[in-house]
């Protein structure tokens, strides 16, 4: 039982994580960072340490030093998130199909 409920917890939290990541925006664009697929992966380790990686629409995005700021200020206020690590890469590149079926229709993309 105490692992299902570990599970839900941990599930809950990621829910509450992907909330907070969705108040980002790459400021060139109307879409949040996670619809857009900036977000590559979410990991919940021990104590509600969590590591994201995650990449820019371009190496030389212009807010390349805000944007995974603020996206690790965003996480780390998130209630029960201990500490917070941003890895950037640009492997695999951002590709637009990366995007959500959301994303890609709010600019346009189908």
């Amino acid at each position: 039982m105490s692992e299902t409920k570990s599970t839900n917890d941990t599930l809950a939290l990621k829910e509450d994580i992907i909330r907070a990541i969705k108040n980002v925006y790459d400021p060139e664009i109307p879409v949040d960072v996670y619809e857009l697929g900036l977000i590559y992966e979410i990991n919940i380790l021990p104590v509600n340490n969590v590591e994201i990686v995650m990449t820019l629409t371009s190496p030389n995005c212009p807010v390349a030093d805000s944007l995974p700021t603020e996206v690790e200020m965003n996480v780390k206020a998130v209630k029960g998130v201990n500490d917070v690590s941003i890895e950037l890469t640009f492997d695999p590149p951002f590709a637009t199909d990366m995007m959500s079926e959301a994303a890609k229709l709010e600019l346009g993309f189908m």
